[in-house]
């Protein structure tokens, strides 16, 4: 279902606005990104969570007015965001959703799991205090969004979760990859799965446990049980769909 757009004003070298239903913690370091960077991890963002559905077409205009922006930053974002596959098209006549890929689904959560364990193996050995509690707050946003059933929100809280996280690595190219995989991934039927979200929380839980203790193997390990979970629930719940 097309949502309607949410009003926010985008000051220059603010963060883009979130939804006022749960607010995100954003990473310090998004400040200091250029406006283009900024739209397109806020399209990003609602795009995994489910503001903007699959099939949804997304028009520069509307978008430039929600944020309160000129068009020039969101019509770069799209361009962005269409390289890496979160949408199809960037035209002046709006690009749409990408769906995500199911019958890819399998070799997208082997890849997740090389790579984000990759990701969080180098955070943990970087990360300090300070980012491990915007992570707990982050985590607390998941539990209280799973007790009021707001899948939207769980979706937007955990795309928060593991990017915080997963930025601190400065690993680039990496993390590049990792978006792409994102934008294709099942989430939309992964959190819907009876009890995930709680599941989600509990998951992440434990690796917070880890990288307050300052063990990266113990981190990583937590990383990759988190992802094999939400995997091997997918199967179970989905049988039909095509492993790829």
């Amino acid at each position: 279902m097309k949502r309607s757009a949410r009003t926010g004003a985008m000051r220059e070298g603010d963060a883009p606005a979130a939804a006022p239903a749960h607010a995100p913690v954003r990473p310090a370091a998004l400040q200091f990104r250029t406006k283009e960077s900024q739209v397109a991890e806020f399209l990003r963002e609602r795009i995994i969570s489910g503001y903007f559905a699959r099939g949804q077409k997304l028009k520069q205009a509307e978008i430039a007015q929600m944020l309160d922006l000129s068009i020039t930053p969101v019509r770069e974002a799209l361009k962005l965001l269409e390289a890496q596959g979160y949408v199809l098209g960037s035209s002046h006549r709006g690009a749409v959703v990408a769906p995500f890929q199911v019958g890819e689904a399998e070799e997208l959560f082997d890849l997740r799991l090389l790579l984000e364990t990759r990701l969080t193996l180098e955070a943990s050995r970087r990360i300090d205090p300070a980012a491990i509690g915007a992570l707990e707050a982050i985590n607390q946003e998941i539990a209280r969004a799973a007790r009021r059933h707001d899948n939207d929100a769980v979706r937007s809280a955990n795309f928060r979760f593991h990017f915080r996280l997963y930025e601190i690595a400065g690993q680039a190219q990496t993390l590049h990859f990792v978006r792409i995989l994102w934008a294709k991934y099942p989430f939309d039927l992964l959190t819907v799965m009876p009890r995930r979200q709680f599941g989600v929380r509990d998951e992440h839980r434990a690796i917070l446990e880890a990288l307050r203790a300052g063990d990266p193997d113990a981190a990583a390990r937590s990383m990759q049980d988190h992802i094999r979970s939400g995997w091997e629930m997918f199967k179970r719940h989905y049988p039909e769909q095509p492993a790829g």
